[in-house]
């Protein structure tokens, strides 16, 4: 089945979509309910968990992506400076700390208002979009909870980009 197949034949839950793609792709998913979707995906850096939800009432398909890197108490106010930092720099989507877990997370919705429907091209945007963002700032995340650096600090070293290899 190509991506062609999916589209033609396009669900009206965009959660249907996200598993016709997890299953195309042979990733690891489980089905938790009609309206969401957990993927198990390895980034670079780290092993992402990628939740997709259809939030009806919002027609909106909401994306989590949670990554296992807990923010210590003594690091939280460092950690919530550099997620500011971070978060001006995004173009789609934020990271915040889900107070629950006490991890940090990147979160978007893609609104579907009006009837309108997810196609796979927009799914697949939005999860590489999520983990694009883990896979630049990951790195500054550890910088500050693990090495002790500023957000400033982080920050620099996150955006510093290298060409070529050594």
């Amino acid at each position: 089945m190509s991506l062609i197949d999916i589209e033609a034949d396009a669900p009206a839950n965009p959660v249907d979509l996200v598993e016709q793609l997890a299953a195309l792709n042979d990733w690891s998913f489980e089905r938790s309910d009609e309206d969401e979707i957990t993927l198990s995906l390895t980034s670079r850096w780290t092993d992402c968990h990628v939740s997709f939800q259809w939030m009806d009432e919002l027609e909106s398909l909401h994306i989590a992506c949670a990554f296992d890197f807990k923010v210590p108490d003594g690091r939280r106010a460092e950690v919530l400076k550099l997620l500011s930092l971070v978060n001006e720099q995004m173009w789609l989507g934020h990271f915040d700390i889900w107070s629950q877990e006490n991890v940090i997370m990147f979160r978007y919705a893609l609104v579907l208002a009006g009837g309108a429907t997810a196609s796979d091209r927009q799914c697949a945007a939005i999860l590489d979009a999520a983990l694009d963002a883990v896979e630049r700032y990951y790195p500054a995340f550890q910088f500050v909870v693990w090495a002790g650096k500023t957000a400033k600090e982080a920050m620099e070293t996150a955006l510093f980009d290298t060409v070529g290899e050594a």
